[in-house]
């Protein structure tokens, strides 16, 4: 039987889970405000209300209007990006902000929906196949576009985008894309803790030994010597990038990250002050409003970036086990929503909405725990924002509204 309404047939699920998250980051912003003089708690409620209005407007037009249109969504976002440059404003060294008043739009936030709406239509348009290079060129080019544009502004949200890379390789982007960006990253920080030429004949080692695993017909000496060349011509260029291109702030992150470099009153702070609070907690936390070191203002940025460290401290091991646990269920069942779309448009971008979230989730824990280099990633739902709460509330309900659009089958 064919759904009849967006409220009989939205999965109600991910619904749900979006709104304990909403609120249970709220919570948490409201405890980590408490110890400063900002509203932020009060302007994040005014946010989370706008989002009621917003969710309505997306459920209530034609899910066919996202297709039809992704095109003009797309450019107008990669417009809204490049805007910047001109009618931008730095807010702590990032030129990434639109401000009217006491608000901001941060744009790179929405660009992320358009962008999957762009790759979802263009995959869809045709039968395309992703192992002609043509191809591969074309839809690389959709997504190299918002990461051209937010760089220079945010190197951090630029990462991001990498994830559609995971969705390319689903619908047929050949795997050594994935794999050449993997080595690359390895490469990068093998290159970073070892000299140079320790970590070039590493890789020839490397080679030499799958070149004599390979198969006889598979051998290919030219080819092999060009990999070679490549990677070591990679190798001996990542000194120079590091330190010309990367900003001081990134090399200091990296290095502390690398146990190159101790500074916990200077650069490390920030990830020192959050092993400190998320460790505090225990097993069961201190309880609501109860945490010294959130109290006491301790972590910088906690109601933003590090806002998962206030679960850590107040909740303990148990309250940020069962946030984690929350947001696996709703990515897996994003996941399987996307398997049973009908038309390729909407499981392509119910994958790309699945790895956006996934990507923000991961980076983000992982940011706050000391595992990965602080970049200004926020938590979905969690962080305080408008931008970032609308964003992430805008992506997800286009997909719902899509799930809605179409017959169910349990």
């Amino acid at each position: 039987m064919k759904n009849q309404s967006v409220k009989k047939n939205i999965d109600w699920i991910c619904v749900i889970i979006y709104s304990v998250l909403v609120i249970l980051g709220w919570l948490n912003i409201y405890s980590s405000s408490l110890s400063s003089l900002e509203d932020t708690y009060q302007k994040q409620l005014i946010f989370i209300f706008l989002t009621i209005p917003l969710i309505f407007t997306i459920l209530a037009v034609d899910a066919k209007f996202y297709e039809k249109y992704s095109s003009v969504i797309y450019i107008i976002g990669l417009l809204s990006l490049a805007g910047l440059f001109v009618f931008g404003k730095t807010i702590k060294g990032q030129t990434n902000w639109y401000s009217f008043g006491s608000f901001g739009l941060q744009p790179s936030e929405f660009v992320k929906t358009a962008t999957a709406l762009a790759i979802a239509k263009y995959l869809s348009d045709s039968q395309i196949n992703l192992k002609d290079t043509n191809r591969q060129i074309q839809v690389l080019s959709i997504l190299a576009l918002p990461i051209f544009l937010i760089v220079p502004h945010d190197p951090g949200s630029a990462l991001i985008y990498t994830i559609f890379l995971i969705v390319l390789y689903r619908e047929g982007l050949p795997a050594w894309y994935i794999w050449t960006g993997f080595v690359a990253v390895v490469l990068f920080i093998f290159t970073l803790i070892f000299e140079p030429q320790y970590v070039i004949l590493m890789a020839l080692i490397a080679i030499l030994i799958v070149y004599w695993r390979s198969r006889l017909a598979d051998r290919n000496i030219v080819a092999s010597s060009i990999v070679f060349v490549l990677i070591a011509a990679f190798v001996l260029s990542v000194n120079y990038v590091f330190e010309n291109v990367f900003k001081q702030h990134h090399r200091d992150r990296f290095n502390i990250l690398l146990g190159k470099t101790v500074d916990l009153k200077g650069i490390g702070y920030n990830t020192n002050q959050s092993e400190i609070a998320i460790g505090s907690g225990g097993l069961f936390g201190k309880g609501f409003l109860e945490g010294t070191q959130t109290k006491g203002g301790f972590v910088p940025e906690q109601h933003t970036d590090y806002i998962f460290t206030t679960v850590g401290e107040e909740w303990g091991f148990v309250g940020s086990l069962a946030v984690i646990a929350l947001f696996v269920i709703l990515l897996l069942r994003l996941i399987y929503l996307a398997e049973r779309q009908k038309t390729k448009f909407s499981r392509v971008y119910g994958y790309c909405c699945a790895g956006i979230l996934f990507i923000h989730f991961f980076v983000n824990i992982a940011m706050v725990i000391g595992i990965f280099p602080t970049i200004g990633v926020p938590l979905p739902f969690f962080s305080y924002g408008g931008s970032g709460l609308w964003g992430f509330t805008i992506l997800l309900f286009i997909f719902l509204k899509m799930d809605a659009n179409k017959v169910n089958e349990w």
